[in-house]
């Protein structure tokens, strides 16, 4: 069986980051392909990988104006821009990896309070004196993912290249393009990599898993 694997990147860098904690570009890269090629040799299955696909975004070099410093915030001299480029840059080293990229609606970026301060500050444990540069994060959409994303399950289920596919996103978006691959008899699976997802999705994947215990808790339920 020959399988296609395509990364939604901005969630799995999310993800792993929240899980495992931060690592150098270097390290990321080997973690996920690592991570990928897993999904070969699982549940009794010997899989042939055909290509890992990754989408992402270049990050951006805009000036946002940070509220809690009051002051412009170049983003192109930060050391996530610096981590990121890196991170790309291993990718496309490696074998089987192909990276299609997408772009940031950076003209609406903007700094926002973190979701667990908000709730903090309205039930009173938080005081907006009290909150620190950390408490606040940068918000930028990204534009084409998506699209790329669905795009490519399309291609390949027409072109029958692959007999699986394996898509690692948290989106649910993916769902027009899960019922056409699964129309064309192509063997789609889903990992949220442990997030939860809703309960009607079950019905448009032949899958649900996640490789790896520590994005997992013992509640989940998998579809096999």
């Amino acid at each position: 069986m020959k399988t296609a694997i395509l990364v939604d990147g901005g969630f799995y860098r999310r993800r792993a980051q929240a899980v495992f904690g931060d690592k150098t570009a270097k390290e990321r890269a080997s973690e996920l392909e690592i991570y990928c090629k897993r999904h070969l040799k699982t549940h009794g299955e010997n899989s042939e990988l055909y290509r890992i696909f990754y989408y992402d975004c270049e990050p951006s070099t805009k000036r946002i104006y940070h509220p809690f410093l009051k002051s412009q915030i170049d983003l192109g001299k930060t050391d996530l821009y610096k981590w990121t480029i890196e991170f790309h840059s291993e990718l496309k080293r490696k074998r089987k990896f192909a990276i299609r990229m997408g772009k940031l609606a950076d003209e609406q970026a903007h700094y926002n309070i973190r979701n667990d301060k908000v709730k903090k500050l309205c039930n009173g444990t938080l005081k907006f004196e009290d909150l620190k540069e950390e408490d606040f994060q940068l918000q930028i959409d990204q534009k084409g993912v998506d699209m790329k994303i669905g795009l490519d399950i399309s291609s390949i289920a027409y072109k029958r290249q692959v007999d699986q596919i394996i898509l690692i996103s948290g989106d649910s978006d993916f769902v027009p393009a899960a019922k056409l691959a699964r129309r064309e008899g192509i063997d789609f699976i889903l990992d949220p990599l442990g997030a939860h997802i809703k309960p009607d999705l079950f019905e448009h994947i032949d899958g649900l898993r996640t490789c790896d215990k520590a994005y997992t808790d013992s509640t989940k339920i998998e579809k096999r």
